[in-house]
């Protein structure tokens, strides 16, 4: 944790110090002597009728984020009542069912936040978005966890997940969660869109030529470093709990590190994204929440470097353990990019109103 908020407050100095230095070289008048050299000016300023462009595939990006606010509303409560003593850690199933249950009510979340972002996108086919919320993630969700369910079956083992219990599954995601999304999302268009404090130009903006650490994959490497070293000391506790069956106790840990995560998801994404804005590349947006995401493919690479310590001999264990943990590193990608997207939509927001547009 020391080491974790010694490098926030170093990137938070960092942002500060080049922000305050950019809004005062916009905000001051130029001199006789700057006007006669007729200086070229640079920096996210230049993108003020760009930066709030809806992005590509804006669908998608609603859908995503409707889902990773409902699953990080699901651990925060989740992880809080365990840490307040609600839920027993040697009663397994209880932190199983509390789980479930809070995602199927945080339907209704889902909904609201997918419907709002889409209407700010200016999107028009909501009713199709609405039902991509409600099927698309619980759908790719139930697929695999059938699909691996079959092989635990294949393996004649007692772990297996009996047909009343799928039943209940499907009622709870079909006479619940999808009603509740539908609920969320009219009120979510019923609301008014995000407001900006800029407007949006009609003909895109050139984006000039990035350097090479900007680029995608570099941003995919380098953020997820830091949040995945803020967690990857309990995630080794919690991995041996799922797949050593061993007893977790320290959720009132746990809460604080999610916390740190969430925070330094927020930060790197920020500080990632205002040095893409001072490049004058305005596409942000999906940016942003990859490289919040980011993260979880450490946390898929660190679950295949755990597998060596399992005994797994079979072909069965193989699916089972990656199936499992690509469906939990998918969960950890759309949690923290929808934490890094929206951090980075509130700092946007809060530097664009900071200056005043000519």
């Amino acid at each position: 944790m020391a080491i974790v908020f010694v490098l926030s407050a170093l990137i938070l100095t960092i942002l500060l110090k080049n922000f305050r230095r950019d809004v005062a070289r916009y905000s001051s008048v130029p001199t006789d002597e700057e006007r006669a050299e007729d200086l070229e000016e640079f920096g996210w300023k230049l993108i003020h009728a760009d930066v709030f462009r809806a992005p590509t595939y804006p669908m998608l990006m609603a859908i995503c984020c409707g889902t990773g606010i409902q699953i990080l509303l699901m651990c925060i409560f989740t992880i809080g009542f365990a840490a307040l003593g609600f839920l027993s850690p040697s009663n397994r199933g209880s932190l199983l069912i509390t789980l479930l249950l809070l995602y199927v009510f945080m339907g209704l979340v889902s909904g609201f936040t997918t419907a709002r972002m889409y209407k700010t996108f200016k999107g028009k086919s909501w009713q199709k978005a609405t039902t991509l919320a409600a099927f698309g993630f619980p759908g790719v969700t139930f697929a695999v966890f059938f699909i691996l369910n079959l092989f635990t079956i294949s393996q004649k083992s007692g772990d297996a997940v009996p047909f009343h219990t799928m039943a209940t599954l499907m009622f709870l995601w079909f006479g619940i969660s999808t009603p509740l999304v539908y609920f969320g999302a009219f009120i979510g268009f019923k609301k008014d869109a995000i407001e900006f404090p800029v407007n949006t130009s009609h003909i895109p903006r050139q984006i000039p030529t990035q350097p090479w650490y900007m680029s995608t994959i570099g941003t995919l490497i380098v953020g997820g470093i830091m949040p995945f070293g803020s967690c990857f000391l309990e995630l080794y506790f919690i991995m041996s709990s799922v797949w050593m069956h061993q007893y977790y106790y320290v959720f009132g840990v746990l809460f604080v590190v999610f916390l740190v995560l969430l925070l330094t998801v927020a930060e790197i994404t920020t500080l990632y994204n205002y040095f893409l804005l001072c490049g004058e590349d305005y596409q942000w947006w999906w940016r942003s929440f990859t490289t919040g995401g980011s993260v979880a493919f450490y946390v898929f690479g660190y679950s295949v470097f755990y597998f060596k310590q399992l005994e797994a001999n079979t072909f069965a264990s193989y699916v089972l353990y990656f199936g499992y943990m690509a469906l939990a590193s998918l969960i950890i990608f759309l949690m923290t990019g929808s934490v890094g997207l929206y951090s980075s939509l509130y700092f946007n927001k809060l530097i664009f109103a900071s200056i005043k547009i000519d």
